[in-house]
């Protein structure tokens, strides 16, 4: 099978690894990559950070260059759109009636912007932050002295209000739940962030609703539910995101939430494979399906799957990890928090820009999130895979050498 055919649809951070994956392990056959943007893979997380700045041109957040494709024969179909999947004939539609007839199938579709359901929404100046093209539209109202509202307090949220209040913008965020960050994190972590957002002039606002978006044809003001109303002369909507899964279920494969796959990234349909954003999992670390929006789990899962499509079954079991950066701030997270009966600060959370904090559940570590302190990052992955029972006394005192706890 690896003299056939294999089609990605979706040309995510998945689709940049998977290509050259599945070549490198020994596909023959065509690769043909679909997107409906108009370029080649490229980083997502700077467009929130460096891109949005200014301090990186669009060719430098390309994951891989276009020598690299070209040199693994891996072809691109530039704005163009999957609108079905066969799988009696194994073929796909494309939108202007084309059919392309596929061996192996893999679905990187990752994930879509929500959409903010209030008047005012279409509004000349609101925005949301998914691809390059949002960013290039909103490049033009981020200037010094503008004023910006921010909707929604998660990291795509903040890390954007960071860069705004950077530039010089007058930035308020605006958060429906009682606390930043509240959907994917701690208080603690959450009271943190709060206070460093507003040390930088940050105005935020927790549980507030927005009711509307007001303005001629462009925005100028956002009211919130009690009445209140913040000026704007850009409104940036981050209020999560929906995996791109209807192509799967229109196809008849299974999804729940994201398309289901197993531990070598197979759907339903063995020869179809997902990885990404998009996909619903089995993480053998937590013992329970997840569906991760992470840049990490978006790569490892395509080297599961670019093994799986060349007949050699490795299962995923990577311990997930995530990053943030905000002003001078890494936040770096190792595993997930989720089900935790103890937490642990190491470092001054009510004053320093260097902490630590761990997440325990019958004193061994399920997660960590490292905020500019590398070391705690590393060895709490490796705590965390050992199951190791730690010393909470050590673990606390950040005069303690963390790598201690090893022993």
């Amino acid at each position: 099978m690896s003299n056939g055919t294999c089609i990605i649809i979706g040309a995510s951070h998945a689709a940049s690894q998977l290509g050259p994956d599945l070549r490198k392990r020994g596909w023959q056959g065509r690769i043909l990559v679909i997107t409906d943007e108009n370029v080649i893979p490229y980083h997502r997380p700077p467009l929130s950070k460096e891109y949005l700045s200014g301090k990186k041109t669009f060719e430098q957040i390309l994951i891989k260059k276009p020598a690299l494709y070209e040199k693994n024969d891996i072809e691109f179909l530039l704005n163009t759109r999957v609108t079905s999947i066969n799988r009696d004939d194994k073929s796909i539609t494309l939108a202007n009636g084309e059919t392309l007839a596929y061996d192996k199938l893999a679905l990187t579709t990752g994930a879509r912007v929500r959409h903010i359901p209030v008047p005012g929404a279409e509004l000349d100046g609101v925005h949301y932050l998914r691809d390059s093209n949002d960013v290039e539209k909103i490049m033009p109202l981020a200037k010094a002295g503008n004023k910006a509202v921010i909707i929604g307090g998660g990291y795509i949220g903040l890390e954007t209000a960071a860069v705004l209040q950077t530039i010089g913008m007058q930035v308020t965020v605006i958060e429906m739940m009682e606390r930043v960050l509240e959907r994917v994190t701690t208080a603690e972590v959450s009271a943190f962030y709060h206070r460093i957002h507003t040390e930088q002039g940050v105005e935020i606002v927790t549980g507030a609703s927005v009711t509307k978006i007001n303005g001629d044809k462009s925005v100028e003001s956002v009211t919130i539910d009690n009445g209140d109303h913040y000026s704007a002369d850009l409104v940036i909507v981050g209020i999560g995101v929906i995996p791109n899964t209807e192509l799967a279920e229109e196809a008849g494969l299974e999804v729940s939430n994201g398309i289901v796959v197993d531990e070598y990234c197979r759907t339903s349909d063995h020869d179809i494979v997902a990885a990404g954003d998009c996909t619903w999992h089995y993480n053998p670390f937590y013992d329970k399906h997840i569906r991760l929006e992470s840049v990490q789990n978006a790569l490892d899962q395509a080297r599961v799957a670019a093994a799986t499509l060349n007949g050699d079954l490795k299962p995923y079991d990577t311990l997930p990890w995530f990053w943030s950066d905000q002003y001078d701030l890494k936040l770096q997270i190792q595993g997930l928090s989720a089900g935790y009966d103890e937490v642990i600060i190491r470092g001054d959370i009510d004053s320093s820009r260097k902490i630590a904090i761990f997440y325990l559940k019958e004193g061994r570590i399920l997660s960590v999130d490292a905020v500019n302190s590398a070391p705690e990052f590393m060895v709490g992955k490796k705590l965390i895979l050992a199951k190791t029972i730690v010393d909470k006394e050590k673990l606390a005192d950040a005069s303690v050498s963390i790598k201690e706890l090893m022993t």
